[in-house]
């Protein structure tokens, strides 16, 4: 028997014995990070007679924003959109390092009672579906000890992102045994990597990289920005001007509400700029780096083969990468690996980077759901098989729902409507006296799209093990944070295309 199925079966024969005793909720909500947090602030206020309890497998609230510790971490989005909408951002940084997002949502997490829902140490392994009695069976390893215990509940809200905790992507490297220094994955550091006065090379160019590069060039003798290919770089103010303008002159919650949207509709605008007039944002970002590091090293280093928004645009606030190259403390190599020796990298090029510490900013592991296995009434629920239902539902897989950001914008934007969306079904579904909601694909013949329309390497080596996406909504994932408003709160939940029942 499968080493680790043998537990928790034994938990179920325990409960079936009525050896064990299994709570129940209304809802459980997996994950206390952004989406978990918010998801249990919408639940209290728009559901408050509804019981929940919020399961995070690690021992900390926060997910990415604890997770990773390497230098200088921060959001690539602002915090206005990245924030809570019922929750005010009030730091003077509009860009914000992974401290000051912990201490926001630490304090919302207090301030709302959230925190005494959260259970930490509860890793979420195993969920079943039972018609008859309309509940899933959540399988957990909860303590140091990996107890195997079960809950019960009638709805499951996954809120634990979309990327592996254990390990992000690392690609082989040819003779990498032959290294004297030091290998990390950023998702990896730890506090005993030291890199001051050390040559460092820094493997890849995305939004991991062109952070670490700045940060680590504060102290290091020289770091270099390896890439096989360029990525969009563009430098936006650390510090919103206007948002910090309208605190002093308007109650922090209009001034929050008025920034919001402004940079919602800033995101928006350019995005349309990105895939109506790819050439026209071309130019506005490649002018400004240009102006910040020359023709020539931009031609090279800073000039994609893709349009904009093909992939997501990598922030660099108060262009302190650029900073950073001016200076000679940082620089960057276009070039493909030929293998590691004893004292750096040797480039295909013939060319080669000495290195006392390599950090491998190769990207993300995606997996879906956090990885748990499903069954619904018995038979095991096959992800690849399913359709993505108003991009937080799945066809065939009753009475849950999961949190997914954009792509093209902050992920809180997405997460705070998918919570409303979820509150508006449960509400519905009390009011009819219905126990079961399953989004039912009716149309065979629907043609099949990719999860996501993004060309990232971490999205792609994905995609086949994600549902897929449809042609037509409600199959259809938008990425338009506008129109999912009207969707999200006003459309419909008996849409034909959502099967409601009652318990049996």
């Amino acid at each position: 028997m499968d080493s680790e199925r043998a537990p928790r079966l034994f938990a179920r024969a325990k409960i079936m014995a009525g050896l064990m005793s299994t709570e129940h909720f209304d809802v459980l909500i997996v994950g206390a990070g952004i989406s978990g947090i918010g998801a249990g602030y919408h639940l209290q206020d728009k559901c408050p007679k509804r019981t929940f309890a919020i399961l995070e497998g690690r021992n900390n609230i926060g997910g990415t924003w604890d997770l990773f510790k390497y230098p200088g971490i921060r959001s690539d989005s602002d915090m206005y959109t990245l924030g809570f909408s019922f929750r005010p951002w009030k730091e003077s940084k509009a860009i914000a390092n992974a401290p000051a997002i912990m201490k926001y949502l630490g304090e919302t997490a207090k301030d709302y009672g959230i925190d005494k829902k959260i259970r930490f140490n509860h890793q979420v392994k195993a969920a079943s579906w039972d018609s008859k009695t309309a509940r899933w069976t959540v399988d957990v390893e909860r303590g140091p000890a990996k107890e195997p215990a079960q809950l019960t509940c009638n709805f499951l809200y996954m809120c634990s992102g979309y990327y592996n905790y254990a390990g992000g992507y690392r690609p082989d490297f040819p003779g990498e045994e032959n290294f004297k220094g030091r290998i990390v994955h950023p998702q990896k550091w730890t506090d005993d990597i030291e890199y001051a006065d050390k040559k460092v090379v820094v493997i890849g160019s995305g939004a991991t990289a062109v952070t670490l590069v700045p940060e680590m060039a504060k102290t290091a003798g020289h770091v270099t920005m390896l890439q096989r290919s360029p990525t969009y770089v563009a430098s936006r103010p650390a510090e919103d001007p206007v948002a910090n303008w309208l605190r002093k002159v308007l109650p922090a919650k209009l001034a929050y509400t008025i920034t919001r949207w402004k940079n919602v509709l800033m995101q928006m605008y350019f995005f349309k700029i990105c895939r109506d007039t790819p050439e026209r944002a071309k130019e506005l970002i490649m002018g400004q780096v240009t102006e910040a590091l020359g023709e020539d090293y931009v031609k090279k280093h800073f000039t994609p083969r893709y349009n904009p928004w093909e992939q997501r645009l990598c922030l660099v606030p108060d262009g302190d990468m650029f900073e950073a190259i001016k200076a000679n403390k940082a620089s960057v190599v276009t070039d493909h690996i030929e293998k590691f020796d004893e004292t750096g990298i040797v480039l295909k090029s013939g060319e080669r980077l000495d290195a006392d510490l390599i950090v491998t900013a190769t990207g993300l592991s995606l997996q879906f759901l956090s990885g748990v296995t499903y069954t619904v009434d018995g038979v095991l629920f096959d992800p690849t098989t399913a359709l993505n239902y108003k991009g937080m539902m799945y066809s065939g897989l009753p009475n849950l729902a999961s949190s997914f950001g954009y792509t093209n914008a902050s992920w809180t934007l997405k997460a705070d409507l998918t919570s409303e969306y979820v509150c508006r079904l449960l509400n519905h579904m009390e009011a009819k006296g219905y126990a079961k909601c399953t989004p039912q694909l009716t149309d065979p013949t629907m043609e099949r799209e990719p999860w996501l329309d993004f060309s990232s390497g971490y999205v792609t080596r994905a995609n086949d093990i994600f549902p897929k996406q449809g042609k037509v909504a409600p199959w259809k994932v938008h990425q338009n944070y506008a129109l999912d408003i009207i969707n999200f709160r006003f459309a419909k939940l008996e849409d034909g295309t959502m099967e409601f029942a009652r318990a049996g």
